[in-house]
Formats: structure tokens, C-alpha cells, sequence
């Protein structure tokens, strides 16, 4: 059923045809200039660059939280830790066997440092002042 009010569209009696291009430039291969070829090229070793640097900082990030090294720095750069954590956990354990002196260590007990438990008794400076002579 057509629509009353639609107007009506003159529609050519020729038919349209599409020319493809003739076989010779099919045959040819694509090129481009030096200039944007280096560019690419250029850009594409920024992004290795950078891909490498993140991989090695999420590396150093991934042996500190487990905790177990002083210095993240110590384990050597290895791409399969990054996706195998029993892989990282084997190296540390190999390098703490290797070098145990790399292992992170706490201090526990009384050091010599911060806050101390003096009891009751507030610091007489006049009784240990005579207690020095």
C-alpha cells in the first residue's frame, strides 16, 4: 500500500555501473615512503621501550609484596614471574639458598630504640647526678 502522502521519486532509467580498477594496479604492491615507514617504525620502539619498563617495574613490584627480599632489586628481571607467581616464589627461594643475606629481616626484641618502659617513677636528675660523682 503506498503512502498517499509521500511524495513520488523520479527514478532514472539508466542503471549504474561500479569500474573496478583495471588487474595491473592489483597486481602492484602497496608502498609507502621512507619518512612514514621510520616514523612507524620510531613508534613502534617507544612502545617496546615503554612495554619494557612497565613489565620491569611491576616485576620489582611483585617481589616486594611477597615480602620476602630487602631489596626488590635483587631478583633478577624475568618476564615468566610475571604470570607464574610459583615460578617467582621457586626464584626467591633459589636466591635466598644462593645468598641468604638478601632475606628481609626484622628487628625484634629491645634494640635500643623508641619508646621504653620506665615504670612508675619519673627521671630524677638530682639523685643521678649524685649517683655520677
Amino acid at each position: 500500500m503506498a503512502d498517499e502522502n509521500a511524495p513520488e521519486i523520479d527514478q532514472p532509467d539508466t542503471e549504474v555501473t561500479i569500474e573496478e580498477p583495471e588487474e595491473s594496479t592489483r597486481d602492484e604492491p602497496e608502498t609507502f615512503d621512507r619518512d612514514y615507514v621510520s616514523g612507524i617504525r620510531r613508534e613502534a620502539a617507544d612502545h617496546r621501550a615503554k612495554a619494557k619498563g612497565l613489565a620491569t617495574r611491576l616485576h620489582q613490584e611483585l617481589v616486594r609484596a611477597n615480602g620476602r627480599l630487602a631489596d626488590p632489586n635483587d631478583l633478577p628481571f624475568d618476564a615468566a614471574h610475571l604470570d607464574d607467581p610459583d615460578a617467582l616464589n621457586a626464584a626467591i627461594d633459589d636466591l635466598l639458598a644462593r645468598k641468604p643475606h638478601f632475606a628481609a629481616r626484622t628487628p625484634q626484641g629491645n634494640i635500643g630504640q623508641g619508646a621504653k618502659d620506665q615504670g612508675a617513677q619519673p627521671l630524677n636528675l638530682v639523685s643521678h647526678l649524685k649517683g655520677m660523682v
